[in-house]
């Protein structure tokens, strides 16, 4: 894990637990670093109730039963989707939070137009927020990594409005 990662997910361990909630992950194009920096902090079962690397089509039907219907009109890699992702999984898991991240880590770019380095990320609870990030890199396990940190980030920052 990076310092950054390893910092955002101290401070969201420390919120979640001194607040009795729980979190869900569903992440694609960061490969599992958020679920693997929410449980590298001690006690983590306390907190982290489940997720997946939702990376296909197939898996976000196998994984998240979500209905066909449900994204008709919306492509992957969208803030939509993204907000579509973060409440399906807090809802499937029963969460406080659920936290999602679809993109193209690289080095090239999706099938729906996006650039390496593109990605967005979403967070439903107490409050919803879905963020856009653009790196502008090709570089594939930055990328991910930063598309980790931008998921924790947004979900540190909801946590601290939340109150």
């Amino acid at each position: 894990m990076t310092a950054i990662l390893d910092t955002l997910a101290d401070a969201i361990a420390e919120r979640l637990k001194a607040r009795g909630e729980t979190v869900a992950v569903a992440e694609s194009s960061s490969g599992g670093l958020i679920s693997a920096a929410l449980l590298g902090v001690g006690g983590a079962s306390a907190y982290y109730l489940g997720g997946g690397v939702i990376y296909t089509a197939k898996a976000r039907f196998a994984l998240l039963d979500i209905p066909r219907e449900a994204t008709a009109g919306m492509r992957s890699s969208s803030e939509p989707y993204a907000l579509l992702l973060a409440r399906s999984i807090r809802e499937q898991f029963g969460a406080s939070w659920g936290v999602s991240e679809t993109g193209a880590a690289g080095p090239t770019g999706n099938g729906y137009g996006d650039a390496a380095g593109h990605t967005c990320v979403a967070i439903s609870g107490p409050i919803e927020t879905v963020i856009t990030l653009e790196t502008a890199s090709s570089d594939r396990r930055a990328n991910m990594e930063a598309f980790a940190a931008a998921a924790l980030d947004l979900l540190d920052r909801g946590l601290q409005a939340a109150g």
